[in-house]
């Protein structure tokens, strides 16, 4: 599904990613891990196409992404979904409206748009608090809308750069059970996380990056190997 054939990203003199190579197939759970700086948001920003790799080739499925024109990208978006680590989610809109906003902006009919909104938020947990606005959420309430969001569309790829970051022990655990139980049912999970608890009790492939390189690629990994 996903293929980095030694993609350098660099931000003026900054080498932020260097010859990065690797796959990933369709519904592989991945976790990218390292230090701050390390690399691994570039790699997420590279795929969903917020960055162009300075060398070479990202391929998400057939499409080169590095080719793509600025109004094909949206079109990649699309495809996946994406879960931040601050939730961005519209602040005065309810639950419903915040997962709806894709389809509405599609123009999904409005019964469809209902139907998917509804199941997306029975995945996540939250058909009770579909009139909430996020004020009126926990944190935890708030990514997990925001993973209702990523995955209204049914993707098959789902992105989550930092996902528990402002969450707590608990709650982290609780996300991450959450996107296991989405994975399951075939959707391919790439995580960016600094949670070393998390990684050592899921043993899912593991992607270490230090100094924008790849040091080690674990098929059941842990943190620190």
């Amino acid at each position: 599904m996903i293929h980095f054939k030694n993609v350098t990203k660099k931000y003026g003199p900054i080498t932020a990613l260097s010859g990065a190579d690797f796959d990933i197939a369709t519904g592989d759970f991945v976790f990218f891990v390292g230090p701050s700086g390390a690399g691994k948001s570039s790699i997420m920003k590279l795929i969903y196409r917020e960055e162009v790799a300075t060398h070479g080739q990202v391929m998400v499925g057939q499409i080169d992404v590095s080719r793509l024109r600025s109004e094909q990208v949206p079109l990649l978006r699309r495809r996946m979904g994406i879960v931040f680590q601050d939730f961005k989610l519209l602040p005065n809109q309810s639950a419903f409206d915040n997962v709806a906003y894709v389809l509405r902006a599609l123009g999904t009919n409005p019964h469809e748009v209902t139907k998917r909104v509804l199941g997306a938020l029975k995945v996540v947990g939250l058909m009770d608090k579909a009139s909430a606005t996020p004020e009126e959420l926990s944190g935890g309430e708030q990514q997990r809308v925001g993973i209702a969001r990523a995955i209204v569309n049914g993707p098959s790829l789902v992105v989550a750069d930092e996902p528990t970051g402002n969450l707590d022990p608990e709650t982290s655990l609780e996300i991450m059970n959450l996107l296991e139980q989405i994975n399951q049912r075939g959707t391919t999970i790439l995580v960016c996380t600094h949670n070393v608890q998390i990684v050592n009790d899921m043993r899912k492939r593991v992607i270490m990056l230090k100094d924008g390189e790849i040091v080690r690629d674990d098929a059941r990994g842990s943190y620190y190997g």
